[in-house]
Formats: structure tokens, sequence, C-alpha cells
């Protein structure tokens, strides 16, 4: 039986001759991606749709949330009742004592043993403010010298500083006589302080201090002019040597005189205060609800050799106190 021819292509034919790739069959992918939006395309219609109805929910859900509700005066009336009903609040002396006590300072007067004789005690008078602290004789020493030359605190008082630089205000004669002078500021910072200007008719003396905190606040100063009989005052400083001690009062008067039971010595325009003072209170500052010093406590009226209080203190208005260091604000 006759086989039929078979043929084969040459190596240079099948080299010529392209292969043609059979044809990938269409996937879904692919249908997709070739998939473009066109405005008689249902799905773009519905898309659309779709979208504009989220933006509307968004748009009343927004405009239906409630807004914060407008104060009242009601309102504001009812939380501050409620904040004094559940807060208890610092009095006006209380604050008064806060804004002074930064500038507040304790006034120390040493004097050796050997000069405790030229001092004598009845040269005193009852407004000056002699704690009865350091007065013990001190333990003797076996050099006589030495003990002679021991010194020994001879009077506290109390003083304010008035400018930052450590200008400080006290009454004369809390200082007078001493051979060294120490203060004490508030934050416990101690220092020696020199005598820079006296104003013996008003009882006052300037002192400046060697040293001061870095953060020192001098006092804020006010004018007497306005104030009244019955204002509220506070006595602030160590009486006693105890402190800082306050007191509160008011004013019972103004331009008022004082005499030492001794009658050396006449003050006159004294702010008069019914304020608790002793000695030791004498220097420091009669201060106003604000925190603001009217005056510079000086004397207490005692008819008896007690020298305590009675109820009746002088201080010297700020103006006179003021001009002591060249300062006159008013």
């Amino acid at each position: 039986m006759r086989r039929p021819a078979l043929y084969s292509r040459s190596e240079r034919a099948a080299a010529a001759a392209p292969l043609a790739a059979p044809p990938a069959p269409p996937t879904r992918t692919r249908r997709l991606l070739a998939w473009r939006p066109s405005p008689s395309d249902p799905r773009t219609l519905w898309g659309v749709i779709l979208l504009l109805g989220v933006l509307v929910i968004i748009s009343l859900a927004l405009a239906l949330r409630p807004g914060p509700r407008k104060l009242t005066q009601d309102d504001i009336d009812a939380a501050v009742l409620k904040t004094l009903e559940t807060t208890t609040l610092p009095s006006a002396a209380a604050r008064a004592a806060e804004a002074i006590r930064p500038s507040l300072v304790r006034v120390a007067g040493y004097v050796k043993k050997s000069r405790l004789k030229e001092l004598k005690p009845e040269s005193k008078d009852p407004k000056d403010s002699r704690s009865g602290q350091g007065k013990g004789k001190p333990a003797p020493s076996k050099d006589p010298k030495a003990d002679e030359d021991e010194e020994v605190e001879y009077g506290t008082g109390s003083g304010v500083v008035i400018v930052d630089k450590g200008v400080i205000l006290t009454n004369l004669h809390v200082v007078q006589g001493a051979d060294r002078i120490v203060v004490t500021f508030s934050d416990g910072l101690t220092a020696t302080a020199t005598i820079t200007g006296v104003q013996p008719e008003n009882d006052l003396a300037v002192l400046q201090a060697s040293k001061i905190p870095d953060d020192l606040i001098a006092a804020t100063m006010r004018s007497t002019a306005d104030l009244q009989p019955g204002d509220e005052v506070v006595a602030v400083g160590f009486p006693f040597g105890i402190g800082p001690s306050v007191s509160a009062g008011v004013v019972s008067g103004l331009k008022r005189s004082f005499r030492s039971p001794e009658g050396k010595q006449d003050i006159n325009n004294l702010i008069q205060f019914d304020a608790a003072a002793n000695p030791g209170n004498s220097g420091g500052p009669l201060v106003t609800m604000d925190g603001e010093v009217v005056g510079i406590v000086t004397a207490i009226y005692n008819p008896t050799s007690a020298r305590t209080f009675l109820g009746i203190g002088f201080a010297v208005p700020i103006e006179n106190a003021a001009s002591a260091v060249g300062l006159h604000p008013f």
C-alpha cells in the first residue's frame, strides 16, 4: 500500500517563520481593568446616588447634633454659690498677712557684755520693743576680757523691706545703742545690717542689709489720705520675739499724739489702732486688708509698768516713714 508523503521543514525555514502563540482566554480581572465609567453605564449612576446618600446622611447627623447650651446668669450664680458652700476661703486678715510676709524681717540688736551697765533698764520706755530675750547673764568664761567682749542679744523688734535692694524700715529705739544689728528675712536668711538714716522725731531708723535673698520682695506702701477710723488693719511682727505673729483690728483714730512715760519724746500725727501689739512689734508694718503698708508700729499706751497691750497702739504714717528714706511715693 502506498503511504502518504511526509514533509519536514528545514531549520532555516523554521527560524524564519514566526511562531504564533495561542491567544490567552479573557479573564474577569482583565475585564474589570478594562472598564471605564460612562454616563450611560447604570453602575456609574448607582455609584453617584450612593455617594449623595452618604453625604446627605452625614449632613443630617451634623445638623441634628445638639450644640452646647448657652450659659445664663442663673448658671453662673449657682456655680459661684456651690463654690462658696464647698470651699473655705481665707479670711481678709490671712490674705493681708500673706501679702506682707515676704517683706517682713526680724531685727535684733546685740551689745557687748561690758556695755550692759551703760544701757540701764530704767532708760527704756513701754513703747520700745525689747523682747526680754538675751538679757540673762552669759556664763562666765575663764578669760575675763573675752567675757567682757561677748555679745548678748539686747533687743528684738520688727522691720519691713521697702526697697528690694535690702532697705529696711524699723524703729530707732529697736536698734539704738546696738553694737551689731542682725536681720532675719522671711526665708530664714540672716545678715548684718547698718543704720543708714534716722528720723528721731518719728522714732524711725533706716537699715541696709549686707546681703539679701535672691527673690526679695519690697512691701507695697499706701497713702493714708483716705484712711478712716473703722478701717480694718493688721499688725504683723515679732511680739516678745515670737513670730511672725499676726493680729487684726481697726483704725481707732488719726492724728494722735504720744508722749513717752519719761516725757523724753513727743510724737505727733500718729495712727491709733486696736490690733494687739506688744514689745517686739515695734518697727513692724501696719497693713490694710489689701496687704499694703500704711504705717510703722512704734508705740503702745500703757500707763502701768507692765508694758503690755491694753488696746491702744500707735503707728507712724507711712508718708513720714518713707520720707526717712528719701521716698515720698504719694
